[in-house]
């Protein structure tokens, strides 16, 4: 403690016979015009890598790229051109990636009977390999069908979950069954022609 308050009055004797210069002063107490210095450094991440003012798009020339983008579209369709389909449905609470052929594990109980076919209505994508067709929300009824076969109804295995608190005598044992629903995606199915 002593030798601290000993430093502590040597630098106050030292530095009143240093003269004043202004490089011994700390940056942070100088001055700076803040009109030559901007505050935040010119990045990509201060500023964007491409011209602040982007030339607008006219309605003709959205219209007739969106044309030209359906008509390709339209006749990778008709010459069933575009490979396997895949589509993302909204089923059961969850959302799915699916193609044909694919099994999906639904944890929960479905009013159908094995061996029933059902109809995915919520379609939220469907992508090939060149295209993809997004919907806003969702896509309409007439443009996709996805059918699905119930293959199997079961229980999931006992989950155990304990709780236990030390030095309270207590403790909780629950057992966890679920009931569980296997898919089988039969297939994924575009309209003739988009709209």
């Amino acid at each position: 403690m002593a030798m601290t308050r000993g430093c502590a009055g040597l630098w106050r004797t030292c530095s009143t016979l240093l003269p004043r210069h202004r490089f011994l002063v700390p940056a942070a107490i100088r001055t700076q015009s803040s009109a030559s210095v901007e505050l935040v450094p010119r990045t990509s991440l201060s500023r964007p890598p491409w011209p602040e003012q982007l030339i607008p798009v006219s309605e003709e020339e959205e219209r007739s790229r969106h044309a030209v983008v359906v008509s390709t579209v339209n006749q990778r369709i008709q010459r069933q051109d575009f490979g396997r389909l895949f589509a993302v449905v909204h089923f059961a609470g969850r959302q799915w990636k699916v193609t044909d052929e694919d099994l999906i594990l639904i944890e929960n109980h479905i009013e159908a009977d094995c061996g029933e076919r059902l109809r995915m209505e919520k379609v939220l994508l469907v992508g090939a390999e060149d295209f993809t067709l997004v919907g806003r929300p969702l896509l309409g009824n007439e443009l996709v069908r996805v059918e699905a076969t119930v293959i199997e109804k079961t229980e999931s295995w006992p989950k155990v979950n304990m709780r236990f608190w030390k030095r309270h005598r207590f403790q909780q044992k629950k057992i966890i069954v679920q009931p569980q629903t296997v898919l089988r995606i039969n297939s994924i199915q575009l309209a003739p022609r988009l709209t």
